[in-house]
């Protein structure tokens, strides 16, 4: 009589037993189902990047090999654009592409640096938030603007002040005299390196400063505590931990350079020349792009307006190819220390 109570009871258990082994097994089936299905959607979205990667460059590469077979490798190395006689060449919108990039970037980076630093390690905290904000706001400008105030008062303030004054000063110096000699009429390279410098300080600045916040205070605070100074800290302890988003920040504001378009178009002049003057002007990809693809009318001149295209996709991947060489190297002498 006293074992049946005892077997009910187990057998209570047991049931008890099993139904939370079956809730378990349930709610373990339906984690995989949610893994499952949180893993293939992540990576469709993954995948789909890359596929529009993939139709970007076949696309381009498609529509440049008319003007590829046509002008062969030749193509890079002529500075002959005559679209009347169907002659084209690309070796003037990649030197004023790389560089308007060069003085946008020369420019850009000692600033942002400067603002970034400022903003992280001396500026006061009351400060700190509007001028961040109002960093930040440069970046949302539409391109278009920072043309159009480049054409109506960089470019007028460059042929009367700037561009006499580099002649007069930088201008009698040997061998980078030439750099700053010819005509001064304003719409030129080196303006619309300036116009890309303030479009891309933005971008850099806010990289930079964001990169810098993510210091360990520790850090900071036990170098000032040896007495380091702030310039100290920076280059001993700040940029140290930071140069792989230094150098991210510095890469993504050099892409915008390389692909702006209708701010140069603007003050570039939008002349095939070729000049060793930066006051001279000049073509780039995306400028000749903009003013060119909706009047090509023969097939040869879009195919070569699109071999511009891939030309320029290709500097792009060698800048970032190499800016991720550089950060391995550098990873690697550090693993050697």
């Amino acid at each position: 009589m006293s074992a049946n109570p005892t077997i009910a009871m187990a057998g209570r258990k047991s049931a008890t037993l099993d139904l939370e082994h079956a809730a378990l097994l349930s709610t373990m089936r339906k984690q995989r189902m949610q893994d499952f299905f949180f893993h293939k959607v992540t990576l469709l979205f993954a995948a789909s990047v890359l596929l529009v990667l993939v139709g970007i460059i076949v696309s381009l590469i498609i529509g440049a090999a008319p003007a590829f077979r046509e002008f062969g490798l030749g193509f890079i190395a002529s500075a002959e654009w005559d679209p009347g006689n169907q002659k084209f060449g690309a070796l003037i919108p990649i030197v004023g592409t790389l560089a308007t990039s060069i003085i946008a970037l020369l420019i850009a980076f000692p600033v942002s640096f400067g603002i970034a630093l400022f903003l992280t390690e001396i500026c006061p905290v009351w400060l700190r938030r509007p001028l961040g904000t109002a960093v930040e706001l440069l970046a949302g400008i539409p391109s278009i603007i920072y043309g159009m105030w480049g054409a109506f008062v960089l470019v007028p303030l460059f042929s009367e002040y700037v561009q006499p004054f580099l002649k007069a000063t930088l201008g009698q110096l040997p061998i980078i005299g030439q750099l700053f000699s010819g005509p001064m009429m304003g719409f030129s390279i080196l303006a619309a390196g300036l116009v890309l410098a303030i479009m891309i300080i933005p971008f850099i600045a806010s990289v930079i400063r964001d990169v810098f916040e993510i210091v360990p205070a520790v850090l900071k605070e036990s170098a000032y505590g040896l007495g380091c100074t702030k310039w100290e800290v920076v280059r001993k302890i700040v940029l140290p931990y930071t140069k792989t988003g230094v150098v991210g920040g510095v890469m993504l504001g050099l892409g915008r350079a390389l692909g702006e378009t209708m701010a140069v178009t603007f003050v570039i002049g939008n002349a095939n020349n070729l000049s060793w003057s930066i006051f001279s002007a000049g073509n780039s990809i995306a400028s000749i792009l903009a003013n060119q693809f909706a009047e090509a009318e023969q097939p040869l001149h879009t195919s070569s307006l699109l071999a511009l295209a891939l030309i320029l996709f290709i500097i792009t991947f060698i800048v970032l190819s190499a800016a991720k060489l550089m950060l391995a190297g550098m990873s690697r002498k550090e693993g050697v220390k």
